[in-house]
């Protein structure tokens, strides 16, 4: 019993000191806002004396309103400076934006010339395909699908009625000049295969000049010639190409077949090739060969070398061109390209 009256006695000890450690804080806290109230509340008089002997004005305030006039001072006066210096970078950030927009229109106004010249040179294009086509007899709404329609052609491209107005129109017309090229493409592959199928064709038709490399030169036309031997008179039936030398290579001037490797006493060591639509080739006064009779060449394959074997004057190549029966003039065929 006396132990817990003991601990009873300690505890309203500590809960005494407690109380009055609060009750020292609190008033503690009280005095010190009682002296800031105080010093806030504190009078004060300001008084403006002029210079000269003017009346003295004087005006009574307190702390705290003098303290809160000089907090919203410089509030006001910060305020000032910082939209200040927001309105100076905005005035910068605009004239910036000024600059870049005059930059832009120049570069809208350049793309709107390069936008004309493309149209005009889309127009000068049209006419032109046009006229390719109407010569190779090419049906230009031959192959185009029904999605393409109007845009056949490039006709609907310089359709006079605008779609919108400004930098729009320039878009639209960008996307007509797309879509009738990409229409056009199917003309030009019709060209494309035209021109590949006559170039197989001028392959088997002799157009090259037989000595390789276009050197020489023709030294005896086809025809009525005087004879550099007899001095008469008679028919010549081929071209002779000389270039003064022997050894340079011969060449054949269409795809074909060997059908002769022979010597004979006029034309010498000659070769004829067989090529298609009826027609033969002679070469003769070679002085070498490069084929055998059966083999099968290519244009402008060699054939053998210029020489000067046969009744000749002096080293050259002499060429015929033969139509079944007929024998017709070289000359008409050598780059008919």
């Amino acid at each position: 019993m006396a132990r817990s009256r003991k601990y009873k006695r300690l505890e309203k000890n500590i809960v005494s000191r407690i109380m009055h450690a609060f009750r020292l804080f609190f008033v503690s806290i009280g005095r010190v806002c009682a002296n800031v109230v105080k010093f806030f509340d504190g009078k004060l008089t300001l008084m403006i004396v002029p210079h000269s002997q003017g009346k003295v004005f004087s005006v009574q305030t307190n702390v705290f309103a003098l303290v809160l006039g000089i907090i919203l001072a410089a509030g006001i006066t910060g305020s000032f400076v910082y939209f200040n210096q927001k309105n100076a970078s905005s005035e910068l950030e605009i004239s910036r934006l000024r600059d870049e927009n005059r930059e832009t229109l120049a570069s809208l106004d350049e793309l709107r010339d390069e936008n004309n010249n493309l149209l005009q040179t889309a127009k000068r294009f049209q006419s032109t395909l046009s006229q390719s086509l109407s010569l190779l007899g090419i049906n230009q709404n031959t192959g185009t699908s029904k999605s393409a329609g109007r845009n056949s052609d490039l006709s609907s491209l310089f359709d006079t009625q605008d779609i919108t107005s400004g930098s729009l129109k320039e878009t639209s017309d960008i996307k007509q000049l797309t879509a009738c090229l990409e229409s056009a493409v199917r003309p030009v592959e019709q060209i494309g295969k035209m021109l590949e199928n006559q170039g197989a064709l001028f392959s088997d038709i002799p157009n090259v000049w037989p000595v390789k490399n276009g050197i020489g030169h023709i030294s005896m036309e086809f025809g009525q010639n005087i004879h550099p031997i007899t001095q008469q008179w008679y028919i010549h039936k081929g071209l002779d190409f000389s270039t003064w030398r022997q050894g340079d290579p011969v060449i054949a001037t269409a795809n074909g077949q060997v059908v002769t490797v022979a010597y004979d006493d006029s034309f010498g060591l000659n070769v004829i090739i067989k090529h298609k639509h009826g027609i033969y080739t002679r070469y003769a006064h070679l002085g070498t060969t490069r084929v055998k009779k059966g083999d099968i060449v290519a244009q402008r394959q060699i054939i053998g070398t210029i020489g000067n074997t046969g009744i000749t004057t002096g080293p050259h190549l002499h060429y015929e061109v033969h139509i079944g029966s007929d024998v017709v003039d070289p000359a008409k065929y050598i780059n008919v390209k």
